[in-house]
């Protein structure tokens, strides 16, 4: 039998392209797999804070007491990472079982890596005797694999420019992908503040019951609590998410919307939602690695995450020296992305990925070079990303701060090991 990763090398060679958007070939083979959940089904679209919501929505409902299973892509180390059944990852022996069902079935069909793993992934969920489950879209949302099922409850979080060729220029018409999601008579939450009228309107066609932030729920806070309102129901005096950033409370806001939308089939308590929001982890989401220097690993890959990654950054005070270490695929708008944190960082350690998408080191170098304004600012090619940290390392002081970001693939290659805990050079024995 095929382990996990033999299938995996498999799959990227079994369909033409990486990406081939629609749904005919995949609702095709999830048929012959009898694919179906017997559980509440919560699907999560958006452009960015689809993570964080996945995340604090199982939270909540692992201390509520629910048998949660959540799929979420890509990974930042292992691929078991895609899907977690009651707060564990799968095993990789289970994930193999799972690809050797979507092949036994599969015939002629042809499927792309992600629509394969996509399958299998919700074929081994769907078997896991699940309370609920919380299924991350992948890209977009009308065309995308995950939208083959059904949900129960649509969340929406903020929509942004990202994948300009697939999804389109403009809010308006990535919006309308990212609708696709909804369903009739089922509720969806739109947690973006300034939601494109094109997700507004496509509930209004389809029929969906919308909750809209600013309409239907909002939140309200000050230094120390923050208070969240409903429809129906209020929760004050709530300590914030264990996820950093100014953005998260959004996100907390559009989860709590859909656990109230929810709640006649999935009841949770304020104890259970206190205590979910004070544990929640996600790797990778403005995570401060504590040490000297201070490390902070972030996944944001386009101009609107790396606005927010900005403000975060200005939050956390003074350093005497902030090094950065990036590697971004090249069909990003990486010029904004680097006009952004460009007057905080002092030096720059650019990083290869080993994927034919991804920007080089050198031309990234060469970008940040068109608009720098700092004489003082200085910059480094590394050909992986752990060879960038390391750099880094080398060249920061106790006092200083090394902040990592651009792409799954660059967090993920500094994590390889595990999360560095960083000493500096003079407290080493």
């Amino acid at each position: 039998m095929k382990t996990l990763q033999q299938w995996l090398d498999w799959c990227e060679q079994l369909h033409p392209v990486a990406i081939d958007m629609g749904l005919d070939r995949v609702k095709t083979v999830a048929d012959r797999m009898a694919l179906h959940f017997d559980c509440p089904v919560i699907t999560v679209a958006g452009t960015n804070g689809k993570g964080s919501t996945c995340a604090m929505l199982e939270a909540i409902l692992l201390q509520a007491g629910y048998r949660t299973g959540v799929y979420t892509s890509p990974h930042l180390v292992h691929f078991e990472e895609r899907c977690r059944l009651h707060g564990e990852s799968a095993s990789s022996e289970v994930f193999a079982q799972a690809f050797a069902f979507v092949e036994s079935v599969r015939g002629d069909v042809s499927l792309t890596y992600f629509e394969f793993s996509t399958l299998a992934i919700l074929h081994l969920m769907a078997k896991a005797q699940l309370d609920v489950a919380i299924l991350e879209v992948g890209l977009g949302g009308r065309l995308d694999a995950v939208n083959i099922i059904d949900t129960d409850c649509a969340v929406i979080t903020s929509i942004d420019i990202d994948h300009t060729a697939i999804l389109g220029l403009d809010r308006e018409s990535i919006g309308f992908e990212k609708a696709g999601i909804m369903r009739a008579a089922r509720p969806v939450i739109v947690s973006d503040p300034v939601a494109p009228q094109s997700v507004i309107d496509h509930a209004q066609t389809v029929g969906a019951l919308l909750w809209q932030f600013g309409r239907d729920f909002n939140f309200s806070g000050d230094p120390q609590q923050w208070a969240w309102a409903g429809r129906d129901r209020r929760y004050s005096g709530l300590a914030y998410p264990a996820l950093r950033g100014a953005n998260q409370l959004i996100n907390a806001s559009g989860v709590l919307a859909a656990l109230e939308a929810m709640r006649q089939q999935i009841p949770v308590t304020a104890q259970a939602i206190r205590n979910g929001l004070a544990m929640v982890e996600l790797p990778g989401r403005f995570q401060i690695v504590p040490g000297q220097p201070v490390l902070v690993l972030d996944v944001a890959h386009n101009p609107h995450s790396v606005a927010a990654l900005a403000v975060n950054l200005d939050a956390m005070g003074f350093y005497p020296t902030t090094h950065a270490v990036l590697g971004a695929m090249g069909d990003k708008d990486l010029l904004p992305m680097l006009k952004r944190v460009s007057p905080m960082v002092d030096k720059w350690y650019f990083t290869d990925l080993p994927l034919s998408r991804a920007a080089t080191a050198e031309q990234l170098q060469a970008l940040w070079q068109t608009q720098n304004t700092r004489k003082d600012a200085t910059s480094s090619v590394h050909a992986k990303p752990m060879e960038a940290f390391q750099a880094a390392i080398k060249n920061a002081d106790p006092a200083d701060r090394i902040v990592v970001f651009g792409s799954f693939h660059t967090v993920g290659g500094v994590l390889q090991d595990g999360i560095p805990r960083l000493q500096a050079k003079h407290l080493s024995p």
